[in-house]
């Protein structure tokens, strides 16, 4: 930028800041004095005054302190940034020193008075934007006071007509506001910088849910809930009534609604803070959905209001950011970073605790290696357990550390492939016994109280924690047998998980996929000595039949269509069949909807759904899953799915 840029913005700048600056004319201070001397007073003569003679005079040198004055104020009002004012002071400083010695050099030329009276009673006409040409066409008027001497410098001060300042005001706005929205850092209509660093999210899902019991499910008490007597009162086995049990043979319907709202934001140098909040019923891992009008103990009804849960919160690290290379850390709770096929693992939107560490790196084309650890709290153990004991008890804290190797492959434009193995190893989840104690009332703690799971769903073996020492006190052990019940085996997960898909077709897809997954420190003959469920027929002793579990599961689908809906009309179509046995996996972490209220493990069924686009942002969608039990009694159940959702 010239002089004529830097007059360009001061003149802006005057119409900006019209509470400041005079709008009636601009001036162009000459800092021609000599250091020490006052300056002397000088005012412009009315544009009426007739002129008797004009001497010829330098034209007046650009004002750096005014020019740099203006900048400075537009950085304050946030039209201009701070890299760019001090581009402009230094071209300010560097064209006023050329100034001065183009000031210097005209006044060795002889005076040509007849051409400056011309100039000073011509007819203004629209000149270019520089203050060399605006001073030109308009001469300052002889100073009033003390005349300098001829070799003092002298204070020049330049009146603008109207009718230039209006042409001024006109081409300025124009040109220079179509400038400041190109670049974006003038208009006033956009939002504050930090607005664009953040990224909303939202969805919301309303769903009718069906779930059917064919005749011929157990209903004599087979299915306690283990997840409800583990979360509320220890249960006395001796007593006259059954435990909490599973509905297992009354049709149930409902409507339910799940709505997320959250955000991230850039915070810069590769950091990022993300945030959401969601409904569900409770604060249950697996499952964000809201029954309309629930009651009994659960929030809702009779149009009451429901809650908001927070479901993420996280600072992410990322260098790379590419399909190429990338490298991530993750902390707080966030979003499953392990690569995943299905639910018989991890529940779809399962939040993770803790820390995660991830990358990914092109080492040949189609070839893209990618590996995640991480290490997550399950439980930390309350800070006063046992809270009615002056004496307390050890921690019971419980870990996941968990890490996948993959790699994603692409053979061609049409076959891709991912494919990943993992390890998932538990610490401390497994159920612990007791040290022998006499709990009077349901309130009496046991040292392993704490072992217990915090939440469940179903299909885990569980074993009683308390060691109950049969005294008077008890009847010998016939009364007053308050219990707990935690899993019976440990868990250390090992997975495989892949996808195939082929695209010859694009946007027509077809994805091949499944997972296999293998709890191997499951042991049977300790289970089988133990366990409490998942027992097959008694036998004819009468005693319990042999444990029927299993350490093992796998899934297998097809899926055809669009990969995601993301225009009007795109859908999709696909099947799967899954086999989970009861203990290969942590049921409370699993998919929540196969099988309705019996979600969870030691279940085998087949899943049939489809999806379709009704704008980019709505869908529809369509499921039918058909489960049963695999070991113990009789469980089959229907599942009918239908759902609006709604996202931006």
């Amino acid at each position: 930028m010239g002089i004529g840029a830097v007059t360009t913005i001061a003149i802006l700048a005057q119409n900006l800041i019209s509470d400041e600056i005079a709008n009636d004319e601009v001036t162009l201070v000459a800092e021609r004095t000599p250091a020490g001397e006052s300056v002397p007073n000088s005012q412009p003569k009315k544009q009426a005054e007739p002129v008797a003679a004009a001497t010829p005079r330098p034209k007046p040198t650009p004002s750096e302190n005014v020019t740099i004055n203006l900048i400075n104020r537009l950085v304050q009002r946030g039209v201009l940034t701070q890299e760019d004012a001090d581009e402009l002071i230094k071209q300010a400083e560097d064209d006023a020193a050329k100034a001065r010695a183009l000031a210097v050099k005209e006044r060795t030329q002889p005076a040509r008075e007849e051409e400056d009276t011309s100039q000073i009673f011509a007819e203004p006409t629209p000149l270019p934007l520089t203050s060399a040409n605006v001073a030109q066409a308009n001469p300052p008027p002889p100073a009033e006071g003390p005349a300098a001497s001829s070799d003092e410098e002298a204070v020049d001060v330049s009146y603008v007509p109207e009718i230039v300042k209006r042409q001024l005001r006109e081409e300025i706005k124009e040109e220079v506001m179509k400038q400041a929205r190109d670049e974006n850092w003038a208009n006033p209509n956009v939002f504050p910088s930090w607005a664009s660093r953040i990224t909303p999210f939202f969805d919301f899902r309303i769903r009718y849910e069906g779930i059917f019991y064919p005749g011929g499910n157990d209903n004599t008490g087979a299915f306690p809930n283990f997840n409800a007597i583990n979360t509320g009162p220890p249960f006395d086995t001796t007593g006259a009534v059954f435990s909490p049990q599973l509905n297992v043979d009354r049709d149930r319907e409902r409507f339910r609604l799940r709505l997320r709202l959250g955000a991230e934001m850039d915070l810069g140098d590769g950091f990022t803070a993300g945030f959401r909040i969601a409904t569900g019923e409770t604060d249950t891992p697996v499952s964000p959905n809201q029954s309309l009008g629930l009651a009994n103990n659960g929030q809702g009804g009779d149009f009451s209001k429901y809650a908001v849960w927070l479901d993420r919160g996280f600072v992410r690290y990322e260098v790379g950011g590419k399909p190429s290379e990338d490298f991530q850390v993750t902390i707080g709770r966030f979003d499953n970073p392990f690569f995943t096929t299905s639910g018989i693992i991890w529940y779809e939107d399962l939040g993770f605790d803790g820390l995660a560490i991830s990358g990914r790196y092109r080492v040949a084309d189609g070839v893209t290696p990618f590996a995640v650890v991480g290490g997550f709290p399950v439980f930390n153990t309350e800070l006063n357990f046992a809270s009615n004991r002056p004496d307390k008890f050890s921690s019971e804290d419980k870990y996941l550390a968990a890490g996948q190797l993959g790699v994603n492959l692409r053979f061609n434009k049409d076959f891709s492939a991912k494919v990943a193995s993992a390890f998932y190893d538990f610490e401390n989840v497994e159920g612990k016994l007791s040290s022998g104690f006499v709990p009077l009332t349901s309130s009496d703690q046991g040292n392993t109280d704490d072992s217990r799971p915090s939440f469940a769903q179903n299909g885990n073996t569980y074993f009683p924690i308390r060691r109950i020492i049969p005294t008077v006190d008890n009847n010998f052990g016939t009364k007053d047998q308050f219990q707990f019940f935690g899993l019976a085996t440990p868990f250390r997960e090992a997975n495989f998980t892949g996808a195939l898909d082929y695209a010859h077709f694009d946007p027509f897809h077809l994805k091949l996929y499944g997972e296999y997954v293998e709890n191997i420190a499951f042991d049977w003959q300790d289970i089988n000595s133990k366990a409490v469920n998942n027992r097959g027929p008694n036998l004819p002793s009468g005693k319990p039949g042999h444990f029927a579990g299993g350490n093992s599961g796998w899934i297998v689908g097809l899926k055809a269509g669009s990969p995601a809906l993301e225009k009007r009309w795109d859908w999709n179509v696909g099947i799967n069949y899954r086999y989970v046995e009861s203990d290969a996996t942590i049921d409370g972490f699993v998919d929540s909807d196969f099988a309705g209220n019996f979600a969870g493990t030691n279940l085998k069924g087949y899943t049939v759904f489809g999806s379709l686009a009704l704008t980019p942002r709505t869908s529809l969608f369509l499921r039918f899953m058909s489960a049963d039990s695999i070991a113990g009694p009789t469980f089959r159940n229907d599942v009918i799915q239908f759902d609006l959702n709604a996202a931006f």
